[in-house]
């Protein structure tokens, strides 16, 4: 295995905050009271050794629906619907610093493939090694490294990163005054923070959730709990963020095309002839519906940004 030491010297021991040295077996602490085992696919497992109790039920939870999961991106409609909010999020991003970057709750490194040779060098964690596998499957280029760490927890430096993402990452951590919290101490001064995620402002998202969470057993209200906008903005101001996007996107036409994973009969849109040009033509009603005053809070999902105030002392 070789893990490159540029990636090293980003990592820190989680325990102790104490730098990390890799011996070509695994790392360890600099006073040598932390080891970490380092897999055969070259991903360091910081969370073997340390992990909240949140995020083992978050890891179960993955390493159990992370192959259905995968499957549902393949469908068409999925595709198309997903091709709608790739160019929204591309947008937001088009003038980030991407010259040392990291993807949190990075599962299959979508993120990093979204951004694609802007990336500069990436770092990817995750709290499941499977999902991580599929990431480093699909990645396998030098500039990327991803590690196995509980994200209120990160094994990374202070200070070190440009711009960090978050995809559909944020919705699975109960804590997000430590996950916002790590994330600025990990931002670079005047580094941003990019995410997308499944917000419930409007009333009718919020009722149809509460009802798919009880009747689907891949869901678990334990381990999902999408964003609100007064519930978010005063943790990521606390956190030292200052917000600078809130965008929603997606409104029935995500709520019928988009949640295969829970609802079975979705997954049999992929045989209605004509299905990518339907999903396009959903996915444009579902832009001007969010942009319609009174509505522009109220899609199923939202495109967000913060940054780290360059006065910020780390």
């Amino acid at each position: 295995m070789n893990l490159n030491s540029q990636f090293v010297r980003m990592m820190r021991c989680p325990s102790s905050g104490s730098a990390l040295v890799f011996d070509g077996q695994g790392l360890s602490s600099c006073d040598g009271a932390n080891c970490y085992r380092v897999n055969a696919s070259g991903i360091p497992l910081f969370a073997e050794t340390l992990c909240t109790e949140d995020a083992k039920r978050q890891q179960v939870h993955f390493e159990m629906v992370h192959a259905q999961y995968l499957e549902n991106l393949g469908y068409p409609h999925t595709q198309e619907y997903m091709a709608y909010l790739d160019d929204a999020f591309h947008k937001v991003v088009s003038d980030a610093e991407l010259a040392v970057t990291a993807e949190i709750c990075c599962g299959s490194g979508e993120a990093f493939r979204l951004l694609g040779r802007k990336v500069g060098s990436g770092v990817g964690v995750d709290i499941s090694a499977s999902m991580l596998d599929v990431a480093r499957h699909f990645l396998r280029d030098r500039r990327y490294c991803f590690i196995q760490g509980d994200a209120t927890n990160l094994p990374l430096n202070d200070a070190t990163f440009d711009s960090v993402f978050i995809i559909g990452g944020i919705h699975h951590v109960n804590d997000r005054a430590r996950l916002f919290g790590e994330i600025y101490r990990v931002l670079k001064p005047g580094g941003r923070f990019f995410w997308r995620e499944p917000v419930s402002d409007f009333f009718l998202w919020r009722w149809l959730r509460a009802l798919i969470y009880w009747l689907s057993p891949a869901l678990d209200e334990k381990t999902e709990r999408p964003l609100l906008y007064g519930e978010t903005v005063p943790v990521l101001t606390q956190a030292g963020l200052e917000l600078k996007h809130w965008e929603t996107h997606g409104f029935l036409g995500y709520c019928l095309l988009m949640n295969s994973d829970v609802l079975v009969f979705n997954r049999l849109f992929r045989y209605l002839p004509g299905i990518r040009a339907l999903t396009r033509l959903m996915a444009k009603l579902d832009g001007w519906t969010v942009r319609i005053p009174g509505l522009r809070h109220a899609g199923l999902i939202v495109i967000g940004m913060a940054e780290k105030p360059k006065r910020a002392q780390s």
